[in-house]
């Protein structure tokens, strides 16, 4: 029997459904649950279409934090961190959130950045967010601009073991 496959659920406030994907399970640390997917393994499909992750991945969703972050092996995005609810488990291989609009990018020549913030303006009002969901989204945001801008873990080499973890069953990858 091979790694566990995950259904990895992305929602938007209201029960939208949003970006839709999964992962290998890798394993746990300190920091949460890690799944990954060989390039061109993994498919997903959301707001802007459906594809397939042009580079290897790992992703974590830590325990009882406001965000979900994905580590790209290739490409100019090195870490993607998405704004969210918790994530919850709803079964051992299904994991869902509420994406909560702001991102924390950092591209490979270092750089960070905020994004989406207009988008977080209009679904305050378009979606009713409530007033305690706003603040923990703000609060995280700005948490995370400086764990990524400075490295700290799990924002530096934290994703260097799980990587390997990957590539070690990369003969069992679908």
């Amino acid at each position: 029997m091979g790694p566990l496959n995950v259904h990895v659920d992305f929602r938007k406030w209201g029960d939208r459904l949003h970006w839709q994907t999964s992962g290998l399970l890798l394993g746990e640390d300190e920091f949460g649950t890690w799944l990954g997917g060989a390039a061109g393994t993994v498919a997903y499909s959301g707001p802007r279409g459906t594809g397939v992750f042009e580079s290897a991945f790992v992703q974590l969703f830590p325990r009882d934090e406001w965000w979900v972050a994905i580590w790209n092996a290739t490409g100019g995005v090195e870490v993607y961190v998405d704004v969210t609810t918790p994530p919850r488990w709803v079964s051992d291989d299904h994991v869902t959130m509420v994406d909560l609009d702001l991102d924390v990018v950092r591209f490979r020549d270092g750089r960070v950045l905020l994004d989406d913030e207009d988008e977080f303006a209009q679904h305050q009002i378009e979606f009713g967010y409530p007033e305690d969901v706003v603040a923990h989204a703000l609060t995280t945001a700005e948490y995370l601009m400086d764990a990524v801008r400075e490295r700290r873990e799990p924002f530096g080499a934290a994703s260097v073991s799980w990587f390997r973890k990957l590539d070690e069953l990369g003969a069992r990858l679908p």
